[in-house]
């Protein structure tokens, strides 16, 4: 048990300082957007800023691939230490990037490439972070433990917004900030990471992993997959709704709160990091809930109910008045998104043998996230930058009800587990 315990902190943890790192582009995107694109729209330097946050995602694929063959071939310890070691590396090649006054146009090109890098490791960490959590839990605990990747995917969101109110309220000003402290939290995160690393060499590899290579395997993981079709569409199906959901509420939340609601900084950051707060403890509760009634009823859950309440939530979130009243209607969102934040890692783990397991959670999904996830923060910028902000929200229920076709037609993973198969 102690066991146990202690290699799902150690193999959350990278997930943490990989989030970390990618989310703070994010959070501090509204401080740094002029120092790489020039002009005086702050709508449109974001939306630059953006689509830049979208790069990232466009190597996430190719991260699931490759980083899926390394866990499925070589172990998941492996492949989640040369992640880390990536983002580390796009982390401080960010902090040290001279600015467009500086080098000009080479400015953004370099702040292209360290997302790119990023993107590469994060679209590793995924599956392989997926995949370890729930190889190390026990059968009935799956749910619960598996949540962790959640837990710590938003609790890196969660340090990056607590780095910004440091920085913010008590050692910078907005000129300073503006002008050079974006660079800390990207130093701070390069650190974490070699942190990390050296916490990573002393995990063990699972005892899935180390049967299943006992079984031969001459095939490329991606030529095994492709035994799986069913399987990569459901990961497709499930992944739309809930991926584009998930980046709304995290990535877009905050430009949200500040250009479409007009709260403050300080407003703008506490409600966002109090909002992510909220949903990390959701997470742990909603996993255990799977373990007790299945996998399917959540998603179920937010389907249905983002279907029928993100378009009316938005709205509402839109004409708030107060920033309490934007918490609570950003926690409502959370309620029905959590159905699928939580348990999505241990459903796609359950759908695949052990040893296509990681390119089987990882590539599918990378490939979802890039289509949907990456590019709901762009989109839902240039809606507004085009006049119709509000197209978005129609969007994003569109996609959760196709997912919620997927849902309702999908077996529950719990009862037809493919863990412990290692073909």
């Amino acid at each position: 048990m102690r066991r146990r315990v202690k290699a799902i902190l150690v193999g959350s943890a990278g997930n943490l300082v990989e989030w970390y790192d990618f989310y703070t582009y994010s959070a501090f995107a509204l401080y740094f957007a002029n120092s790489f694109f020039p002009g005086n729209d702050p709508v449109v330097q974001q939306l630059n800023a953006a689509l830049l946050f979208a790069l990232g995602f466009v190597m996430r694929p190719v991260g699931g691939w490759l980083f899926g063959y390394l866990a499925d071939h070589y172990g998941r310890r492996k492949s989640l230490m040369l992640a880390v070691l990536l983002m580390c590396f796009g982390s401080l090649m960010i902090t040290l990037t001279p600015t467009y006054a500086s080098i000009g146009l080479a400015a953004p090109i370099l702040l292209a490439v360290a997302r790119v890098i990023q993107g590469l490791s994060l679209g590793g960490e995924y599956g392989a972070s997926a995949t370890y959590l729930c190889e190390v839990a026990d059968e009935k605990h799956r749910g619960f433990y598996s949540s962790f990747q959640y837990v710590t995917l938003i609790g890196g969101q969660l340090c990056a917004i607590v780095v910004l109110v440091i920085l913010q309220q008590f050692l910078l000003t907005p000129v300073q900030l503006k002008a050079w402290g974006w660079r800390i939290p990207f130093a701070i995160g390069g650190l974490l990471a070699l942190v990390t690393l050296s916490m990573q060499s002393h995990m063990h590899e699972t005892d899935d992993f180390l049967e299943a290579k006992k079984v031969a395997r001459r095939e490329s993981s991606l030529k095994a997959l492709l035994k799986y079709p069913r399987e990569i569409m459901v990961v497709v199906g499930l992944t739309m709704g809930g991926t584009t959901a998930f980046y709304t509420y995290t990535t877009y939340m905050q430009k949200f709160l500040k250009l479409s609601v007009h709260l403050n900084d300080l407003q703008t950051t506490m409600v966002t990091g109090a909002s992510l707060i909220f949903a990390l403890i959701l997470q742990p509760i909603y996993g255990a809930l799977s373990d007790k009634i299945g996998r399917k009823p959540l998603l179920i859950w937010f389907g249905v109910m983002g279907t029928l309440c993100t378009i009316p939530l938005l709205y509402s979130l839109q004409a708030a008045k107060t920033a309490f009243a934007a918490f609570l209607l950003i926690a409502a969102a959370w309620m029905i998104v959590a159905g699928y934040t939580s348990i999505n890692a241990v459903v796609k783990a359950e759908l695949f043998p052990t040893s296509v397991r990681a390119t089987g959670v990882g590539l599918p999904y990378a490939i979802t996230v890039s289509i949907f996830g990456g590019t709901a923060e762009s989109l839902a910028l240039w809606f507004k930058s085009i006049g119709h902000e509000t197209w978005f929200y129609f969007y994003l229920t569109a996609v959760i009800a196709a997912s919620l076709l997927v849902y309702a037609t999908m077996r529950d993973t719990q009862r037809s587990s493919a863990m412990g198969r290692h073909e």
